[in-house]
């Protein structure tokens, strides 16, 4: 569902390009409002949520998708941690559709996909990896990498039951906004994949603003 915000950059107390193969992590307190904003179009933003003062909380795809009743996310939905609690609701959201059964790429899953000659090609998990190694004043480890949302990618739900990497549904200037229900690490790869249309083979820069 196609819902505009009525928030204007410039009132917003934070602001952070975030370049391709690059990460974001940093804590959105409850009540502030983040937008991730795809600046040229058809980039993936791979994202994972904690709540801040317990990691082990974090955001849930399973009862997520199975209290709306859908798999994909926009706005209006309620992300929901592994405990059943609000983390995030969608407050805004002009490009649609978001992902969340697709996963991120790794180096493993890169040479699977594309080949032995892909496999040392930076990845989405790589990102996290680093992020969380130094950054180990939010408390996180590799066994917090788990399931996320890729906003803005596009993988379709074939009548097989499948899924299938398609050209994304994004363009630029394109966000999604969400307003945080408790104290969350937002923590994002923007995902440096060049093997498959997710972000039309040419990863570009997004940007993370918040407002209070």
């Amino acid at each position: 569902m196609i819902k505009h915000s009525t928030r204007t950059p410039e009132a917003a107390t934070f602001r952070q390009v975030v370049e391709a193969g690059d990460y974001f992590i940093k804590i959105v307190q409850s009540g502030q409002t983040v937008r991730i904003l795809d600046l040229e179009g058809n980039q993936a933003a791979d994202t994972l949520f904690y709540r801040a003062d317990n990691p082990t909380e974090r955001y849930s795809a399973i009862d997520t998708i199975r209290e709306q009743g859908n798999v994909y996310l926009t706005a209006g939905t309620m992300l929901l941690s592994n405990e059943g609690n609000p983390m995030l609701e969608i407050v805004a959201d002009t490009c649609g559709r978001h992902d969340t059964l697709g996963g991120a790429c790794a180096t493993e899953s890169n040479t699977v996909r594309y080949g032995l000659e892909t496999k040392c090609m930076h990845a989405c998990r790589d990102s996290w990896m680093l992020a969380v190694a130094e950054h180990e004043e939010y408390g996180l480890g590799k066994r917090d990498i788990t399931h996320n949302i890729n906003f803005f990618m596009n993988v379709p739900v074939t009548p097989e039951g499948g899924l299938t990497f398609e050209d994304g549904i994004s363009d630029a200037g394109k966000y999604v906004e969400l307003t945080a229900k408790m104290d969350v690490i937002v923590l994002i790869s923007n995902c440096p994949q060049l093997n498959n249309p997710c972000n039309a083979y040419n990863p570009t820069p997004i940007e993370i603003l918040i407002w209070n």
